[in-house]
């Protein structure tokens, strides 16, 4: 499994590996039934504290992501499909926030935003 952790962010490392690994189930790298490496082995392979690994693998599982079988290991849960939803749709309500932002910033319309959507879904080059 790959991990993309950055010491210089602002965000916790335990929610960079929660974001790795949600990431990696949304864009199918990670399959169903697909076994995670163990909290130790993940811990050696990244550096990072075995405590750190446990807390991100917690709160994967409390949120339905993976799931532990004592003395079997993790797994990537099976996907909820209402849970997939709602995780890209926040995804999308985040880069529209960014847009909205922006705009706003340059003082330009939200109509002009509303005219980009709708090019983009339409697959029209302008």
């Amino acid at each position: 499994m790959r991990m993309m952790i950055s010491n210089s962010s602002s965000v916790p490392i335990y929610e960079q590996i929660k974001e790795n690994i949600i990431h990696q189930i949304m864009n199918h790298e990670l399959l169903e039934g697909e076994m995670l490496p163990s909290i130790r082995s993940l811990s050696k392979d990244i550096k990072i504290s075995v405590m750190t690994i446990k807390k991100a693998y917690d709160e994967l599982e409390s949120e339905g992501y993976i799931t532990s079988i004592q003395g079997k290991g993790t797994f990537v849960a099976p996907q909820n499909t209402q849970l997939v939803q709602e995780q890209v749709r926040r995804e999308i309500e985040n880069h529209i926030e960014k847009a909205v932002t922006l705009s706003h910033r340059f003082q330009i319309p939200v109509e002009e935003l509303t005219q980009l959507i709708e090019i983009f879904d339409r697959g029209d080059e302008e």
